[in-house]
Order: structure tokens, then C-alpha cells, then sequence
């Protein structure tokens, strides 16, 4: 069952920002630790960054760390990916999903890895 939907990618030339939004209920917001992901072609999906909106926790993987912002819209229920100084190497289908775990390394390393209840996702591009 998926319960999140995102949107917002785009093409973008390297060093540029996007702002990817992750839509979902304010009870799963309040309740759940979300998720961002990423997948590139040939390559596995990979956790980018979560928030626990419960106890304000993020994490961000390192390739991220620096340039990646997660972050909730208080006003309405959405989760967004905030993505500055992008890179080549971040183009990638991006995706949110609510997490099964608590927000760490393990938890969306977890995440990643189970096939089930992902969404469409949106497409990042960055390339000159």
C-alpha cells in the first residue's frame, strides 16, 4: 500500500537546486519516520535521508550531507527534499516512503532493500 507521493524533480545543470515534495496524511506524518531514496540506472536503491517529525530526528547518507536539507511543512502534510550544489552523480529516481524502522543508517538501509509499497517516483536529472 503505498502512502506517499512525490514530485518535483526535474532537470537541473550540476551545482543547481531542486526542492522534491513528499505528499502523505498528517496522522502518518505525526506518527511515522518518512523516508527520501534514490535509485540510478544500474544501480541499487539507496536511502538518502529521513525525518522523525515526533522527535526532530534526520539523518542524511554522506554523499548528501552539506547539500541536502529534509525538512516538514508544519501548515500542511508534506515532507520535502531541499537539494542544493547538485551533482551528476545525483541524478537518480527519487522516492519517499514511510519508513518501518526508526530514522538511521539502518533504517532506511532496511527500507531500501523491501520491494513493496514504493511509489511512482520522480526523475532528477542533473547534467549540463
Amino acid at each position: 500500500q503505498v502512502q506517499t507521493v512525490e514530485s518535483g524533480g526535474g532537470l537541473v545543470q550540476p551545482g543547481g537546486s531542486l526542492r522534491l515534495s513528499c505528499a502523505a496524511s498528517e496522522a502518518i506524518l505525526d506518527y511515522y519516520a518518512i523516508g527520501w531514496f534514490r535509485q540510478a540506472p544500474g544501480k541499487e536503491r539507496e536511502g538518502v535521508s529521513c525525518l522523525s517529525s515526533s522527535d526532530a530526528t534526520t539523518y542524511y547518507v554522506d554523499s548528501v550531507k552539506g547539500r541536502f536539507t529534509i525538512s516538514r511543512d508544519n501548515d500542511k502534510p508534506t515532507v520535502y527534499l531541499q537539494m542544493d550544489s547538485l551533482k551528476p552523480e545525483d541524478t537518480a529516481v527519487y522516492y519517499c516512503a514511510v519508513l518501518r524502522h526508526y530514522c538511521t543508517a539502518y533504517g532506511v538501509r532496511i527500507r531500501a532493500l523491501q520491494n513493496d509499497s514504493w511509489g511512482q517516483g520522480t526523475q532528477v536529472i542533473v547534467s549540463s
